[in-house]
């Protein structure tokens, strides 16, 4: 009976530490809001909060946008993210201006960044794009997902096939599992198409 409760005190000490580390953990900023047209909201662990200009991000949490919405968000100096209408973004690692990693769930994005030293992937249920110091377009575009390079370069993986994007240039995947269609120059209709998605 005395190491039950001596088990329980002990316990009942170390809970604040514990909650404490998580909350730490989980307030891990990487980032703020730039701006935002209509709806965007961040959600970590079923706990949702509204976004507005200035607002920050944090390591973990997946943001999203409603109908007819856009947002902008800053990571670090160097990095600017902006997401289309019903687009859902999670940043599962940042290092500041270095590099990371982000799941694009759905909707379209623009990624603008020059991280320094190692690279970016962005992950989705279509591709992985792996980037070193760009701007590219990645989502849906002429009713598949589309990636396009504006500058600097990627790589696109897909299906166990890979592809590498230059200025100019893009790829499709048709479908999650599908792979990479070949490298061609995107149009100059689908790119402005793209990029008024995400602005």
């Amino acid at each position: 009976m005395h190491d039950r409760r001596w088990l329980l005190y002990c316990g009942a000490l170390a809970l604040p530490f514990v909650v404490a580390l998580r909350l730490a953990r989980a307030a891990e900023q990487v980032g703020s809001v730039e701006g935002v047209t209509g709806d965007a909201f961040a959600e970590l662990e079923s706990v949702r909060r509204m976004l507005d200009r200035a607002a920050p991000i944090f390591l973990n949490e997946e943001v999203a946008t409603g109908v007819a919405s856009r947002l902008a968000i800053r990571l670090g100096r160097n990095t600017m993210v902006r997401l289309g209408e019903q687009a859902r973004l999670k940043i599962d690692r940042y290092i500041v201006d270095a590099g990371g990693e982000m799941t694009l769930r759905s909707g379209p994005m623009l990624f603008d960044g020059q991280p320094r030293r190692a690279g970016v992937q962005v992950r989705s249920p279509f591709a992985l794009i792996a980037v070193r110091g760009t701007r590219f377009f990645a989502g849906p575009s002429n009713d598949r997902f589309g990636v396009f390079v504006a500058r600097g370069s990627v790589r696109v993986s897909a299906a166990g096939q890979q592809v590498t994007l230059h200025e100019g240039e893009g790829t499709d995947v048709l479908s999650p599992g599908a792979t990479p269609t070949p490298v061609k120059r995107w149009g100059s209709e689908r790119i402005r198409a793209a990029f008024a998605s995400v602005s």
